[in-house]
């Protein structure tokens, strides 16, 4: 098939064109590395397929441009999928196709650095050792044996977290509406959200983007938490009401946030602005905060994480060109 991929990278290229040539290279890739909206859509035109990112723009009128074009599967290289319109895909028979698992260890190890990070003032003492100067004084942590740690949403991310931290010496408490069977193995206990929001030292956030879980945290979740708390996103940007974190900052009822995600990232992450002015001034704000860490959308960046996600995507892309559905798809009604 020709497939043209948006949002690319020199380390998409690697990946993508090794899955490809480890099958027989059955597929024509194209790397544009435009984002995809509604204007830079037609450049997929007489493309059987595309594949797309998280900060990809996947709405109706992108989908109907697509369409016209002669696009017939969407390859996403990503697990999450509320960037479709799952509606407008179907009515365009349109195949969704994305990556459900790659590694969830990439995502967790990450979590526990941004944990470690914070605590421990890393990134300060780097910035200061850097500078000459050798002063303790603000580096002060805390033990994390003994903490309590409550993760949000009990999927292969949040388990693999659970162990890490529980083997830490860590109370983890956990919530999910339906939570893995693993879980009483590795030593967590399921609570209910408010339990988990009042009793957490830290809270880490590792739950899907819906209707029900956008801004999940927001000024009432923080008013539930110990003032202090450790707050932790490496799953989706808006799980969180950032206008909520920056009031809670500056109260001091956040004590240490992290977040690998950002509710706005589409203009910003997986790009080098360094020589540009921000202007986003909620996320400028953030980045005045000295207890605040912020990675750019990067937990899941292992080379065992890239080759995992190129794999199903080249698979992905096989499965319909012999059978017409993807083999990991999405729709309205199911989610492989």
């Amino acid at each position: 098939m020709n497939v043209t991929i948006f949002s690319t990278k020199a380390y998409d290229r690697r990946f993508l064109g090794d899955a490809n040539d480890a099958v027989g290279a059955p597929h024509r890739l194209r790397y544009l590395e435009a984002r995809l909206t509604l204007e830079t859509a037609p450049l997929a035109a007489g493309a059987d397929a595309v594949c797309a990112f998280v900060n990809d723009v996947l709405d109706r009128s992108v989908l109907e441009m697509l369409a016209q074009g002669g696009t017939r599967m969407v390859a996403l290289r990503s697990a999450g999928f509320n960037h479709v319109d799952l509606a407008a895909a179907e009515a365009l028979d349109i195949a969704i196709g994305r990556v459900p698992a790659y590694s969830p260890d990439a995502v967790a190890e990450h979590t526990v650095a941004l944990i470690l990070s914070l605590n421990r003032k890393i990134h300060r003492a780097y910035a200061r050792v850097r500078e000459g100067n050798f002063s303790l004084d603000g580096l002060l942590g805390f033990d994390l044996k003994g903490r309590t740690a409550g993760i949000i949403g009990l999927g292969k991310i949040g388990i693999a977290v659970a162990r890490i931290l529980v083997g830490f010496g860590c109370r983890v408490l956990a919530f999910d509406p339906a939570p893995d069977q693993d879980m009483a193995k590795i030593g967590a206990e399921a609570v209910g959200l408010d339990h988990l929001l009042a009793e957490a030292d830290i809270v880490s956030l590792h739950c899907p983007l819906t209707p029900a879980t956008h801004h999940l945290i927001d000024d009432a979740a923080l008013r539930q938490m110990k003032r202090g708390v450790m707050l932790i996103n490496t799953g989706r940007g808006a799980l969180v009401d950032t206008v909520a974190l920056i009031t809670g900052l500056k109260s001091g009822a956040i004590g240490y946030l992290g977040l690998d995600v950002y509710e706005e990232e589409g203009d910003l992450f997986f790009e080098n602005l360094s020589d540009k002015i921000l202007h986003d001034d909620v996320f400028a704000r953030l980045l005045t905060f000295p207890n605040v860490l912020v990675t750019g959308h990067q937990a899941f960046f292992t080379t065992e994480a890239m080759t995992a996600i190129a794999a199903t995507t080249i698979e992905n892309l096989s499965s319909f060109k012999a059978d017409g559905a993807p083999r990991y798809s999405v729709t309205i009604a199911r989610t492989d």
